[in-house]
């Protein structure tokens, strides 16, 4: 029966049909949640400055394809090379958001789960006029950012604009990441915090720091948005 399961779940047709259900279900979410902005203006404020890198939490993932709100807008998203990615990435492709392949963790694993090539090709995108999209935290330790974003800024050049993307309604998992399973028929908000902009020339102090305050802005956006859709973070 495990085999079976195993086959089914890598089966691509599988993986394109429950790729494509899910698709539909969070356009369903974006559609009948009421959402605020904090700042307001928070796109105005954004646009000339693109491309950037858009940063959340692992975990608050499933809405963020809808942060591109204007056809012209070009992004991508970083997902994973494991099983689970490829229903990730066929679900933001099917949300009209390219993807890049593998690790954003500058680890022990990064060579093996294709974090060079990941990383050449988001510079590469980010060059190229495309905004990139990925989760800050190391895999398996939430709420941790990893250096790997901050090097990606440095890299490029490009602002990292961190952000929180939640719903009233929501069914939270107990899992590592606390993955969070947006529901339709409620409030949402999206709270953004002030760019942080790594130098060229940082060295590993500064960018220890920048790492840190990444992770300190991602924390405050996220308490800021579930209180203003009238929910404690942690519940």
């Amino acid at each position: 029966m495990k085999k079976l399961l195993r086959s089914l779940l890598r089966a691509r047709w599988f993986q394109q049909a429950v790729g494509s259900l899910v698709a539909k279900y969070l356009r369903l979410v974006w559609r009948t949640n009421t959402f605020s902005f904090e700042p307001a203006d928070v796109y105005e404020r954004a646009e000339p400055h693109q491309p950037l890198i858009f940063a959340f939490w692992h975990g608050q993932h499933f809405l963020t394809s809808f942060i591109k709100t204007k056809d012209d807008h070009r992004a991508k998203v970083l997902v994973s090379r494991h099983r689970d990615g490829e229903f990730n990435a066929i679900v933001a492709e099917r949300l009209g958001v390219e993807t890049v392949r593998g690790s954003g963790d500058h680890g022990s694993a990064f060579n093996r789960k294709g974090g060079v090539g990941a990383f050449k090709e988001m510079v590469r995108s980010l060059e190229e006029g495309y905004n990139m999209a990925l989760t800050a935290d190391v895999p398996k330790r939430s709420r941790v950012a990893g250096l790997g974003i901050i090097m990606l800024a440095r890299e490029s050049g490009r602002p990292i604009l961190p952000f929180a993307m939640v719903t009233s309604r929501f069914i939270r998992l107990k899992n590592w990441d606390r993955t969070t399973i947006n529901l339709p028929f409620g409030r949402g908000a999206v709270v953004g915090i002030d760019a942080i902009v790594v130098p060229p020339d940082a060295d590993a102090e500064t960018m220890e720091k920048l790492r840190l305050q990444l992770e300190e802005y991602l924390n405050e956006s996220t308490r800021r948005a579930y209180a203003k859709v009238g929910r404690p973070e942690a519940a």
